[in-house]
This record gives C-alpha cells, structure tokens and sequence, in this order.
C-alpha cells in the first residue's frame, strides 16, 4: 500500500503536468443537464470535497466523460448497474479514477515523560468510474443538451450573493476584497466579458471575504498567491454547484501560475492545503442558500 507521502506526490506530479501543458485542472465546460457539474457519490449524493473534484475533472477530460456522477465497482453493481470493460485503446490502471479518502487518527505517544495524544491522516485511494463508464446507469448520464431555460439563469448564483450579506460596492476599476473595510469591490456587471465572467469574480472576491470568518491565516510569506489559488478554487467549485458556465480567461491568472507550479514541485502538500481550504469556504458560502451538507471525509463512498 502506498504511503502517505507516495500518493500526495503521486497527485501532486499529476496536476504539475497538466497546469504545464497550459491548462487549470479545476476548469473544464459541461454540458447543461441535471447531470452535468459539481462531482458527486452516486451512493451518497453528496459532493466531492478537496483534491478529489480536480482528480475526477482530469479523468473527464482524458476520457470525454461529461456526467457529474461517479461510483465504485461495488457501488455500482448494488444499483444493477455494470462497469464496461477498458476499452483496447485505455492503459491497464487507467479505466477508473483514483481518488482520495482522508481519515483522522489519533495515538498516543509519549513525549517528555508524559503521554500525549497525536492526530495524523490516514489517506487511501479508491477508485471510483464516471457514469458514463456503466451499462445501465443511462438515467445518470448526460443524454443530450436541455433546451430548459431553468439551467440558463444565473438566479442561484445571484441569490447566493445576496444571501451572504456581504458588502459589494459597485463602480470600482478593478475588482477586490478591502480586509480594512470588510468590503468586495466590483466593477459594473456590464464591463464583463463574457458577462458570465462577473459570477466568477463574485465568487472570487467572496472567498477571500470568508477568510476572516473562517479563521484562515498563512504566516508564510507566499500567503497572497496562496489565498489566490484557494480563491480560485473556491470559485470553480461554486461555478460547478451553481451551474454558472464558462467565465474568465486563463490569462488572468498567467501571473500565478508560475508560483503554483513552484510551490507545488517543491512541497507535495501545497495542493492539499488549498484545495481542503477552498472546500471550507466553498460550504461556507453554500450554507448561505441552504446547501450545506454534513461535513465530509474527503471519501471516494
């Protein structure tokens, strides 16, 4: 069995070599059907949290997977349903999609002459296949693109702007979060483009503004790209449950880019961190509209 340190650096060199052949890994379109956006167990129905969504939006990518439900060998089989063989052209190992689960443990140790307690993680992977990777699981999966309007609107993404509280002052040139202020500052929605862009960078600016409430603090000095990445992950990840499609170019983030990369060659937990903080904050600002879920293990079932 892998180690811990084996699988996070195992992760990390997967996500490295996507982000340097030009792509976010975090990013990726879908199609607009009840079945499409934010991954999730098709045992539980709850959402995947963590660094488990980027895997599964990498495995959707490689294998042209559109559908947001995914489920183990077993899982599957106890719905009546049946995972297809690998196809010929499909690496053994590479059907299915490796994902994370995370699991506190506590022991004592003894340090000093005195007993202690000492939490660590327990991390496993399992494997978990994609919807359209099972005979019989037709009615999860994305049959074709839905006229219904209801999918277009950008209501729920609006309705959780205004349920957070938050104070936006509208009219600046560049869009910010104040810390003195405790205020987001956006640009008029009509300078967007494309106009969808405006959620995205709502949903950006909302995550830093939950940082004070989350208690989030970083003493290294790389803290601003960090929050950066965890703002931008924030955001992908409320775009996926609110079904805001598309958003900002890639350019906008060119300049950190090359930071994420060095961190995350360098420190094999960097990418941990900001993902389990995105998930932190992404169901904070979900509470808001009534999506919480009960808080998770980061687990494949």
């Amino acid at each position: 069995m892998p180690s811990n340190k084996e699988i996070r650096e195992s992760i990390t060199q997967k996500l490295i070599e996507a982000m340097e052949n030009g792509s976010l890994p975090w990013r990726r379109p879908w199609k607009r059907s009840a079945n499409a956006g934010r991954s999730a167990n098709i045992a539980s129905g709850k959402a995947y949290r963590g660094i488990n969504p980027i895997l599964l939006q990498l495995h959707q990518a490689a294998h042209g997977l559109n559908s947001k439900w995914w489920g183990t060998f077993q899982q599957w089989k106890s719905l009546g349903c049946t995972v297809m063989k690998r196809p010929d052209n499909v690496e053994s190992g590479k059907w299915g999609c490796p994902i994370v689960f995370y699991k506190p443990i506590t022991k004592k140790v003894m340090k000093n002459g005195k007993e202690e307690k000492q939490e660590f993680f327990l991390m496993k992977t399992f494997t978990v296949f994609n919807a359209d990777q099972v005979v019989g699981a037709e009615k999860w999966q994305v049959q074709e693109e839905t006229q219904d309007s209801s999918l277009d609107t950008y209501e729920p993404a609006e309705e959780l702007i205004r349920a957070t509280g938050a104070k936006i002052e509208v009219g600046s040139s560049d869009a910010f979060y104040a810390p003195a202020t405790d205020t987001i500052h956006m640009p008029h929605q009509s300078t967007f483009s494309p106009p969808v862009a405006y959620y995205h960078t709502a949903f950006h600016e909302l995550a830093h503004w939950s940082e004070k409430r989350l208690d989030c603090v970083r003493s290294e000095a790389d803290s601003y790209a960090f929050f950066e990445l965890v703002a931008e992950l924030t955001s992908a990840y409320l775009a996926q449950e609110l079904r805001v499609h598309g958003g900002e170019s890639l350019d906008n983030h060119a300049a950190y880019l090359k930071h994420w990369l060095s961190h995350m060659k360098n420190d094999s937990n960097y990418i941990f961190e900001a993902t389990q903080q995105a998930s932190k904050a992404t169901d904070y600002l979900l509470s808001f509209v009534g999506k919480t879920e009960a808080v998770l293990e980061e687990a494949a079932v």
